[in-house]
């Protein structure tokens, strides 16, 4: 039989589907948005209509079996999947590991100016370009980047105003790595209270995604963070010292962070070397 919840609070995460999506649903804004985060849910809408037939042909067996609930409002509740993953990859801020090349590599531009490495050093004719961090400064930039030749296109318009509306109020945020003036990275993600959800990143060098990962996290340890999680766990995660915890252990976090307040994130133009 068909679930209908009103909210998320409704759901029974503990007992949800661990590799799929956990809800379908919902009018997409940024209050529901947050609503979602604050669950330890995250969205994935449809890029289109052929993708909703896709979720509904996937995944609507379940649905008749109320083992994937349904939320009120929307003209096809098969365009928009609520998905929480178990286990889910959870960093520490302030702890994001970085290879030990990077970090070498790091250490020699904070003596020289530079962090581009041979590459970058070839094309400022010989020395290294300067690699600097902000925080949203441009996160509208690193919206686009993150959904440049993504698939599936996830990242819809419908999704990005909701999160520049959430960046606007203080609850979404980005980091961005700067060569110069020019934008190599950067990586975005909703906060709720001191844990903060990653939600994609870009690199345009090597390794600037990986940087800004650890700047947010330094950052956002700063404010009073206490918890990243970066939702889909894989070797990548891992590679940045994300644990993969499982999925009620995780939801037991964020409710113990999730009421407590972080401050505003350092957004000042800040060296890359400090990594280190």
């Amino acid at each position: 039989m068909t679930r209908t919840v009103a909210d998320f609070d409704a759901l029974d995460l503990h007992h949800a589907p661990t590799d799929g999506p956990v809800a379908f649903g919902g009018v997409l804004g940024p209050q529901l948005l947050l609503s979602a985060y604050r669950c330890g849910l995250f969205p994935l809408p449809a890029a289109d209509d052929y993708a909703a037939a896709y979720n509904e042909a996937l995944y609507g067996d379940a649905v008749e079996a109320g083992e994937v609930a349904l939320l009120p409002g929307g003209a096809d509740p098969y365009a928009l999947a609520w998905w929480s993953p178990d286990p889910r990859p959870v960093l520490r801020p302030g702890a994001v590991r970085l290879p030990r090349r990077l970090a070498r590599r790091l250490r020699t531009a904070g003596s020289t100016g530079g962090a581009g490495g041979a590459e970058g050093a070839e094309r400022a004719g010989g020395r290294a370009p300067e690699w600097w961090t902000t925080a949203d400064r441009a996160f509208e930039a690193v919206l686009t980047a993150c959904a440049e030749g993504r698939q599936p296109a996830w990242l819809t318009e419908e999704l990005r105003a909701a999160l520049v509306e959430l960046n606007r109020i203080g609850a979404a945020h980005s980091v961005e790595v700067w060569e110069g003036e020019e934008l190599v990275g950067g990586v975005f993600g909703v906060a709720v209270g001191a844990a903060l959800s990653l939600d994609s990143m870009f690199h345009r060098r090597p390794d600037a995604a990986r940087i800004a990962v650890a700047d947010l996290g330094a950052r956002f340890g700063a404010a009073g963070g206490r918890l990243l999680d970066a939702q889909w766990d894989g070797p990548y995660v891992r590679s940045l010292g994300a644990e993969p915890t499982e999925r009620s252990r995780y939801l037991g976090e964020l409710a113990a962070v999730g009421g407590l307040t972080a401050g505003a994130l350092p957004d000042g133009r800040l060296p890359v070397a400090r990594l280190t």
